[in-house]
């Protein structure tokens, strides 16, 4: 695939990145987006302050702008990855992922999940997700 086929995707409805990278690509027919912390994208600021439901509902929302913006919404999702500062959030931030992701009109994504020493920004939860736009 050469680079003509790839496709930055950056949205105001979503954070601006915090490193040197697009918040989704476009590679023919998927979308890879860059995972997403709890950040306000009006502000730049964290949302939340340190409670997980809370942000773990503004990384959904980000993601799902994201989505929104390169043609795409959460069913055409098939794989995410969470990442928790602390793994005692998981049943939290699961409950909360379903309501995204756990229908009866589509399948659920495939996704992992992992524990990791830090997030940017203090962040407790970060996901990012692949889509498939065919």
């Amino acid at each position: 695939m050469s680079t003509s086929n790839l496709k930055a995707i950056n949205t105001k409805r979503a954070p601006t990145p915090v490193g040197p990278y697009n918040q989704a690509i476009i590679a023919g027919e998927w979308l890879y987006c860059s995972g997403q912390i709890a950040l306000s994208p009006k502000t730049g600021e964290m949302v939340g302050a340190g409670e997980i439901d809370k942000e773990t509902r503004q990384v959904l929302e980000n993601l799902k702008n994201v989505l929104f913006f390169a043609g795409a919404q959460a069913s055409q999702v098939v794989k995410t990855t969470i990442y928790l500062t602390d793994l005692k959030d998981f049943e939290k931030v699961n409950s909360i992922y379903s309501e995204t992701f756990q229908t009866e009109s589509f399948p659920s994504p495939s996704r992992a999940c992992v524990q990791v020493a830090a997030l940017p920004k203090g962040a407790r939860v970060e996901i990012d997700c692949v889509a498939w736009l065919g």
